[in-house]
């Protein structure tokens, strides 16, 4: 119970703090992709804030700790190779943030914006989620 609290705390920080930065409206982040027009260099911030805390963080707690607190281990990748999976995972990742303006874990929080627009972007992700599962089931 203590780390479904945990994840839910840590959930609404991060929630929270996509909405201060603006990241929920999807204008502000199609911007950032508009380097030739109406470019807004805050989403590069939101960015390299996130990676100004993680960074350090993720180094101390792995050089410090043999597993989580409220884990018995930690959860790491079982792929570690860059492959064309990988990558054109990544590309279609990219392009259906850039097109759409949203990210995954910024469509959350925007939720709370009643927009039609969240709750497309949110059935279109799941849908496309749930069709790449078939079809790597099938590959595999």
């Amino acid at each position: 119970m203590m780390r479904e609290l945990l994840a839910l705390a840590f959930g609404a920080i991060f929630g929270l703090g996509i909405a201060i930065s603006g990241m929920i409206n999807p204008a502000k982040v199609m911007n950032f992709f508009d380097l030739f027009g109406t470019w807004d260099p805050s989403l590069a911030f939101v960015m390299i804030g996130a990676l100004a805390v993680a960074i350090p963080g993720y180094a101390l707690i792995f050089r410090t700790r043999q597993a989580p607190v409220l884990n018995a281990e930690f959860a790491q990748p079982a792929r570690t190779t860059i492959d064309r999976r990988l990558i054109g995972g990544s590309a279609l990742f990219g392009l259906g943030w850039g097109a759409a303006g949203f990210c995954p874990g910024g469509s959350i929080p925007a939720i709370g914006l009643g927009e039609a627009s969240v709750y497309i972007f949110l059935l279109a992700m799941i849908a496309g989620m749930m069709v790449m599962r078939q079809i790597l089931a099938r590959l595999d």
